[in-house]
């Protein structure tokens, strides 16, 4: 088992096809006014909290029933056991900015129970461990044992590299013999299925690179290709909804239950980056763009349809019946993480950075302890944040992320030193050839656009690249040490400056934070005449709370929109005021749904007013009240 307490949130080194090395979590420090309140509320507030209600709600007590020390019967749904490893995932990346004691107190008490209820040969799930033993893997396609398996092994890989404790990997690594005995190809007389929902593949792989055996990438390898021939037959919401449908090299676009879709996705550019395999890389960027270009959200959300969790068609994107899932977008993040280790293209980390901000952290409320599972992009006022859910998949799946933030922001090819996201903080970077380079980041990113990176310690000749976003369209600029750099600075590129450095040496980055007036595609229809607001990263929106109109009779002037930071407005945020027009719904549509257009226009009250837009992402943290994105433009 290899010593690798110092490896990324997603180990590509073992992989041939990766172009850029993520500077790991422990290497990184994540600060400043936005991020370093937020990363400390996930220690000291999110985790405890949640492992209070894994405990309360008897998902801990489904692993002391199975050790012999607790007499209740199964709680919850049959993949509950997934949100305890997701838990300790997300422990143990918060443990990378340092030990948290109270922290490290209940991961001590939470890895013992999952010790005591594996099995002898290995096996551990327990909602199969008592009674329904003889069940076992009898229903891949719906009750999720191989999903759950993933989600150890990715737990236990983390634990063991940022803290070094091998006690999960021990049991993730029992688990992962297990099934190596129990699958594969008929021929050779095992079983030849897959799990209903994508998540062992990565899992597999990442705990093959993490302790060298072969074998564990070989059964990912034979979950993946095994998928697509119709070995789940169907279900109630067909095949496609559990990409069975075709093998991933023959499809067109991504579709079914868009979190599985996601994580398959994942796992398959994790292969095609250990295999060096261009064409399926390829293929997978193209599916990537298509799903970027006609199934997603302007928030970076994916999966429109309740209905199965799932993709619509093409441009299939409502506003108040988005389902958006948390975990999609954290998916779609992990995907992009990948897809740019593998090509080092601006795109994917602006993907990562825009679905960070709009996709994902919405579904996590500012005091730490509320989310969504949902987020839609207009609401009436009725959806509401909850401490946890039944199946509540998305709370500790944002905790994780969170945890492992610092593990995104750099990165490493031969020779150059890559800025991914901008953030206050300080990273240490192995350069190779025992070279170290320490930088020192300055910013008040995302609510200000000017980033300063200073060479703290080492230096000598590198290229630093900086990404420039795509949402800065015009007027980006670059200096070192108060000298212009002559280089074009072009919104959707790395802006590359090699030298020599020396410490002390600083780079400045102006990136300027206009306020974005947006359309959609004409085949959205209903946000046709509707636009949406943005500034830098962030995505913003009207509530109702801050309006004395309803917002479906506000249309809003794009011209003359000031950004201003208000301290008092949830916890301190950039806020858009500007003007509107208000036009009330004329007395003579209380009559009917219809008139001739040839009949007199009914007159309606109208009134300039102002309006206040808020962060998406901070939406339904001051109590219950309507809230839109897309709103109707005013035309003079």
């Amino acid at each position: 088992m290899t010593d690798n307490t110092h490896a990324p949130v997603v180990d590509f080194r073992a992989s041939r096809g990766a172009r850029l090395q993520p500077v790991p979590p422990t290497a990184v420090t994540l600060a400043g006014r936005f991020w370093g309140p937020r990363l400390q509320r996930i220690r000291e507030t999110s985790l405890p909290s949640q492992h209070a209600l894994l405990e309360s709600t008897g998902r801990l007590d489904n692993f002391r029933r199975v050790a012999g020390t607790s007499d209740k019967p199964y709680t919850g749904l049959f993949f509950n056991d997934s949100d305890i490893y997701k838990w300790l995932e997300a422990a143990a990346w918060a443990q990378a900015a340092g030990p948290v004691p109270e922290l490290q107190a209940l991961i001590d008490q939470t890895i013992p129970l999952v010790e005591a209820a594996q099995g002898e040969d290995g096996y551990i799930n327990t909602y199969h461990s008592l009674e329904r033993r003889h069940e076992r893997w009898s229903n891949l396609r719906d009750l999720h044992e191989l999903y759950c398996g993933g989600h150890l092994m990715q737990a236990a890989v983390a634990m063991h590299r940022i803290t070094g404790d091998a006690r999960l990997l021990r049991v993730a690594c029992r688990f992962a013999d297990l099934i190596c005995t129990v699958f594969g190809p008929a021929a050779e007389g095992r079983l030849e299925m897959i799990d209903g929902h994508e998540e062992v593949e990565m899992g597999l792989i990442e705990l093959a690179r993490e302790t060298g055996e072969r074998r564990y990438r070989e059964l990912a390898r034979f979950f993946i290709e095994a998928r697509g021939h119709g070995l789940l037959h169907g279900g109630r919401f067909g095949i496609e909804y559990f990409q069975d449908e075709r093998p991933v090299r023959e499809m067109k676009a991504l579709a079914g239950h868009a979190v599985r879709a996601v994580y398959m996705a994942c796992g398959i550019t994790d292969q095609a980056m250990d295999d060096g395999d261009a064409p399926l890389l390829a293929h997978l960027e193209t599916l990537w763009t298509e799903m970027t270009r006609r199934r997603s959200y302007i928030s970076g959300g994916i999966g429109s349809r309740h209905e199965g969790e799932a993709f619509g068609k093409d441009f299939e994107l409502p506003n108040a019946r988005a389902y958006t899932e948390t975990c999609a977008a954290i998916g779609s993040l992990m995907w992009s993480h990948r897809l740019l280790a593998a090509t080092g293209d601006a795109r994917y980390a602006d993907s990562i950075e825009w679905t960070l901000y709009n996709g994902m952290l919405p579904g996590w409320g500012l005091d730490g302890r509320r989310y969504f599972y949902v987020n839609p992009l207009e609401d009436d006022g009725t959806h509401q944040r909850q401490t946890w859910y039944e199946c509540s998949c998305c709370p500790p799946n944002v905790a994780r992320t969170l945890g492992g933030l610092s593990g995104y922001a750099y990165a490493t090819s031969e020779g150059a030193v890559w800025v991914h996201l901008y953030a206050e903080g300080r990273a240490r970077v192995e350069l190779g050839a025992g070279r170290t380079v320490e930088l020192v980041q300055r910013t008040d990113y995302p609510w200000d656009g000017a980033v300063a990176i200073e060479i703290a310690a080492g230096g000598g000749r590198f290229a630093l690249k900086l990404r420039v976003p795509a949402w800065c369209r015009a007027g980006a600029r670059a200096e070192v040490n108060g000298v212009a750099v002559g280089d074009a600075v072009e919104p959707g590129r790395y802006l590359t400056i090699e030298r020599d450095w020396q410490p002390g040496d600083t780079v400045r980055l102006e990136l300027p934070m206009a306020v974005t007036a947006w359309q959609s595609h004409p085949q959205l229809h209903e946000n046709r005449g509707r636009i949406a607001l943005s500034r830098g990263p962030l995505l913003y929106c009207l509530e109702g709370v801050d309006h004395s109109r309803a917002l479906d009779e506000l249309a809003i002037d794009p011209a003359g929109i000031e950004a201003s930071f208000e301290p008092g407005t949830l916890g301190g945020a950039v806020v858009l005021r500007g003007r509107a027009l208000a036009r009330g719904l004329a007395p003579a549509w209380e009559q009917g749904l219809y008139r001739p257009v040839d009949a007199p226009e009914p007159a309606a009250d109208e009134a300039q007013v102002p309006f206040m837009a808020v962060p998406y992402f901070a939406w339904q943290n001051r109590g219950s009240s309507p809230m839109a994105v897309w709103l109707q433009r005013y035309r003079a």
